[in-house]
């Protein structure tokens, strides 16, 4: 008679067996190096960029003219009047305008658009008195590298081992494997080992591409940079460990309404949505504070969204914890509800079991 396994030995057992399996796996090997690589090569280069500025297109007035074409590497376009200089900066014809002032300061202003110049400041190597129009918290480029960055990992991380568990469940009531394991462990223990496993990978690898993309923000010089990013990647990893689990979960009880790997494409499309449309969302609105708004309270939503109002700076210091509060709430119910699923599903083969039937349990 065989020994049965307490559910700590179980989860572990499951748990280790999974990450094998996709430590084994090339696939797994080779589209996580390209991950990684990718996020450092972005890193170099916009540090490469921000290393080698092209010539700035200024405007400027007066006894300030003769200042800025001291500098090679601004292309000066000579004024009348102040009026003039501030249209073409509202108009995006020139990035900055050099306005002289009378017996303050080094003799000249900046006036910019919507934000500090920082790189013009440091190609002056002065600093005058800085006028901005119309000021903004964030660089609008800046903001949307953010949003394909928490979208880009979100999305591709949630993909890759939703659809592995997807696929390792009915794989195993494909093969008939998985009556021999719930003869050893009770299927919600199988079920949580599984989730645990690819938790674990998939907390490994946000965990890495945060780290290395830290590393690289320092080895080029960008620390003001990561200083910008350091609390919404902090906040995303944490809103990620709880926001895949809820995702794993879903994918486990979806996959086994099904028994053959040709339908686990259409089980599990409705999740792979939900892990779709915040990338969509946070690409397209990046900048939208309702949407995002909206998008940092959705559970399925707010691993993206929240850490973008946080690097945006428009969400309270309460917010993200209110956030994490519903995520944590929304991830116990769905895990209920999955694993109800999951039991009720998995001994069934032949063809595929309806939502309604495993919710119920009526045949």
């Amino acid at each position: 008679m065989s020994e049965v396994l307490s559910p700590i030995q179980g989860i572990f057992l499951v748990a280790v067996r999974e990450i094998r399996a996709k430590l084994r796996s090339k696939a797994f090997l080779i589209s996580t190096a390209i991950l990684m690589l990718s996020v450092l090569a972005s890193v170099i280069a916009g540090g490469i960029l921000s290393a080698n500025p092209e010539k700035t297109k200024v405007a400027a007035l007066g006894s300030a003219v003769s200042i800025a074409e001291s500098f090679d590497n601004l292309e000066v376009t000579p004024v009348e009047t102040e009026s003039a200089a501030t249209d073409l900066v509202e108009n995006g014809k020139v990035e900055a305008a050099l306005i002289p002032t009378e017996g303050k300061g080094i003799g000249f202003k900046l006036v910019s658009k919507d934000s500090t110049p920082q790189s013009l400041l440091a190609q002056l190597s002065v600093y005058p008195e800085v006028e901005v129009l119309h000021p903004l918290k964030v660089d609008s480029l800046l903001i949307y590298f953010a949003a394909i960055a928490f979208g880009l990992v979100f999305f591709i991380s949630a993909m890759t081992f939703g659809t592995t568990i997807a696929q390792s469940v009915v794989e195993e009531k494909q093969t008939r494997i998985v009556e021999i394991l719930i003869a050893a462990i009770p299927v919600r223990v199988l079920l949580t080992g599984k989730v645990v496993g690819n938790s674990i990978l998939a907390f490994a690898q946000i965990a890495a591409i945060a780290v290395l993309a830290s590393v690289g923000f320092i080895a080029t010089g960008q620390s003001k940079l990561l200083t910008q990013f350091g609390p919404s990647i902090a906040w995303f990893v944490v809103f990620f460990v709880f926001g895949f689990v809820m995702l794993a979960a879903l994918y486990a009880a979806a996959a086994s309404l099904v028994s053959r790997q040709e339908d686990v494409g259409s089980a599990t499309s409705p999740v792979m949505l939900l892990v779709m449309l915040p990338y969509i969302l946070v690409i397209t609105f990046n900048s939208n504070p309702l949407v995002l708004s909206i998008m940092s309270y959705i559970p399925f939503s707010a691993p993206v969204g929240m850490p973008m109002r946080i690097f945006l700076g428009t969400a309270a210091w309460w917010e993200p914890l209110l956030s994490l509060v519903i995520l944590l709430v929304t991830t116990s119910v769905v895990i209920v509800i999955g694993a109800k699923i999951y039991s009720r599903a998995l001994l069934r083969t032949g063809g595929r079991m309806k939502l309604a039937e495993a919710l119920t349990g009526r045949a």
